[in-house]
C-alpha cells in the first residue's frame, strides 16, 4: 500500500502548496471514546530551499545547531574522514582497494554516540568495524569495542519516496558510548578463506560520526510563569514543526506535553480487544529537535503486525540517560544516515518506560524505516541496548506487552495471531506474500540476528502477556 504523505500542522504557514492527497485515518476515529473533532484540509508544507552549506575541510565537517535558540536541544555531529591504516596502525594516505581504514587516536570535542557511514547507501561493508574512545575530562581509553555493521535491513522500503530522496548513505548501527572527548577507530575488510591476502574492497566515503545529543531540554515554565515573567523572559514558543509534531496527539494529552498517560482500557461493548494505554513519553519529552526531520508526515493504511529490534546501542546507559540516546539516534538518523526520521514507530528503554518514535501520532498508523520490506502496515519497536549474549529485563518485555495490546488492538489485531503482509523487497521477493506472528521479531523479515537471540527468544512471552491485556480469553 502506497504511504501518503500527510501534513498535520494546526498553524498557518507561508508558502503552503496543497496537493491532492488521501487521508489517513483520523487518529481521533481509533482512539474509543475520543472526541468528535472538525477535520481541517490537508496540506503539505513545502520546504524553503536550504541555504548554500559554508565551505569547510571535506577531512572534517560539523553539523552545528540549526539555530542557536535551539542550541539546548539540538546537540551537533562531528563527522571525520577515515584514511588507510599501515602496520603501525597510523593512517597513512589515499584509500586503497582491500586496505584497512581509520582514525589514530584523536582529541575532539564532547560526543556520547557513535556510527560509521559511507557514500552508497547499497554498498555493503564486509568487515568489522570497531572504536575505542577517552571519557570527558580524563585518560581512560575504552577497550575496543564492536559497531554493529548490519545496518541495512533496517531504512525505508525500495520505491518509497523516502529511499529515492538520495540523502540516504551506508551506514553501520549506532554505539552509545557515554561522554567522551577522545576517539579512535579501525575498519577491517573481511579476507577471504582460502586467499588471506585478498579481502573485500570497503565503500568508499568511510568517515565516524561522533554525536553529541545536547542537554536535556529545559522544562516548559506553565502558562501562568511564562506569562509573569513575559516582560523579562525570552520564552520561545513552539516552532511550527513543534506544532504539527505535538498536535496530532492533541486527542491524548495536552498540546506540548512531556507524556501522554496511562488510560484504562475502552469498555468492551465499545471496542473489544484493545488493551489499556501505556504512559507513552512523547517527542517533545525526549527533546527532539523537530527541525531535523523532514516536514509533513507519512501515514500506511493500518497497523497489522509489530516488529521488535534492539538497537544494537550497547547496554552501557542509565535509564536517566536513555533520552540523551534517543536524541543521539534521531541525529545520526537524519543527519548522519539520511534519513526522514527517527525510524522506528516507538522506543522502549531497559526499565520498561516507552517513547514515541517517528513522528505523526502514537495512535495513527505512521509508516516507519524499521524493517527493510515490511515497512507497509507494520509498526516497529526498538528496544534501547544489545540483547545477543544479554538477558532483556522483565520490564522491557512487559513493556512491549502493554504497547501492542493497545496499539494492534486498535486495529483489532490478535497479538497471538498471524497477520499476512507483501514484501516490497529485500529478504523477501518484492510482491511475495509473507506470513508472520503479529509479534514478530526483526530477523523474521530479514536476514538479520536483530533484535538479539535472548530478547527474541522473549517474544512468546510478550504475544502472551498482550493478548491477556487485551482481555482475551
Amino acid at each position: 500500500m502506497r504511504a501518503n504523505l500527510v501534513s498535520s500542522i494546526a498553524v498557518t504557514c507561508a508558502a503552503a502548496i496543497a496537493l491532492p492527497l488521501s487521508l489517513a485515518t483520523p487518529a481521533a476515529a481509533l482512539q474509543p471514546g475520543a472526541p468528535t473533532m472538525p477535520t481541517a484540509v490537508p496540506t503539505v508544507v513545502e520546504p524553503a530551499a536550504p541555504a548554500a552549506p559554508p565551505v569547510v575541510d571535506p577531512a572534517e565537517r560539523e553539523a552545528a545547531p540549526a539555530a542557536a535558540s535551539e542550541a539546548d536541544v539540538a546537540g551537533s555531529t562531528q563527522s571525520l574522514r577515515l584514511a588507510p591504516l599501515g602496520n603501525g596502525r597510523r593512517a597513512i594516505g589515499p584509500a586503497t582497494a582491500g586496505a584497512a581504514q581509520g582514525l589514530a587516536r584523536r582529541d575532539v570535542r564532547p560526543f556520547s554516540l557513535v556510527g560509521v557511514v559511507w557514500d552508497d547507501a547499497q554498498a555493503h561493508l564486509h568487515g568489522t568495524v570497531q572504536v575505542r574512545t577517552r571519557t570527558t575530562g580524563s585518560a581512560d581509553w575504552s577497550e575496543w569495542q564492536d559497531v554493529e555493521i548490519h545496518n541495512d535491513d533496517h531504512g525505508a522500503d525500495p520505491d518509497t519516496v523516502e529511499a529515492a530522496s538520495g540523502a540516504i548513505r551506508g551506514s553501520t548501527a549506532p554505539l552509545w558510548v557515554g561522554d567522551s572527548d577522545g576517539v579512535e577507530v579501525r575498519v577491517e575488510p573481511e579476507r577471504h578463506e582460502e586467499f588471506a591476502a585478498e579481502a573485500e574492497p570497503l565503500p568508499a566515503g568511510l568517515r565516524i560520526e561522533l554525536v553529541d545529543p545536547g542537554p536535556e531540554p529545559a522544562a516548559d515554565p506553565g502558562p501562568r510563569t511564562r506569562v509573569a515573567h513575559a516582560a523579562r523572559t525570552a520564552y520561545r514558543g513552539p516552532t511550527v514543526e513543534e506544532a504539527a509534531a505535538t498536535s496530532v496527539n492533541a486527542h491524548l494529552a495536552p498540546v506540548g506535553t512531556p507524556a501522554i498517560p496511562a488510560a484504562a482500557a475502552p469498555a468492551a461493548a465499545a471496542k473489544p480487544y484493545i488493551g489499556p494505554r501505556p504512559k507513552i513519553i512523547t517527542r517533545k519529552g525526549w527533546g527532539a529537535n523537530e527541525k531535523l526531520r523532514k516536514g509533513g508526515f507519512v501515514y500506511t493504511k493500518a497497523v497489522k503486525a509489530a516488529f521488535v529490534h534492539h538497537s544494537a546501542t550497547g547496554n552501557n546507559y542509565t535509564c536517566k540517560q536513555a533520552p540523551s540516546v534517543l536524541r543521539g539516534i534521531y541525529r545520526y538518523h537524519t543527519q548522519s544516515s539520511g534519513w526522514r526520521d527517527f525510524g522506528y514507530n516507538f522506543a522502549v528503554d531497559k526499565c520498561g518506560n516507552i517513547y514515541e518514535g517517528r513522528a505523526g501520532g502514537v495512535a495513527k498508523p505512521v509508516h516507519g524505516a524499521h524493517t527493510l520490506g515490511f515497512n507497509t502496515n507494520s509498526m516497529g519497536i526498538a528496544v534501547l541496548g544489545t540483547y545477543s549474549s544479554t538477558t532483556p529485563p522483565a520490564a522491557v518485555v512487559n513493556a512491549v506487552a502493554k504497547l501492542t495490546a493497545w496499539k494492534l488492538g486498535l486495529h483489532g489485531v490478535n497479538p497471538k495471531g498471524k497477520t499476512t503482509l507483501v514484501s516490497a523487497g529485500g529478504k523477501y521477493k518484492k510482491g511475495k506474500k509473507v506470513t508472520f506472528n503479529t509479534i514478530a521479531g526483526h530477523r523474521d523479515g530479514y536476514a538479520t540476528a536483530c533484535p538479539g537471540a535472548r530478547l527474541y527468544g522473549k517474544l512468546g512471552t510478550a504475544r502472551t502477556t498482550s493478548a491477556k491485556y487485551q482481555g482475551r480469553p
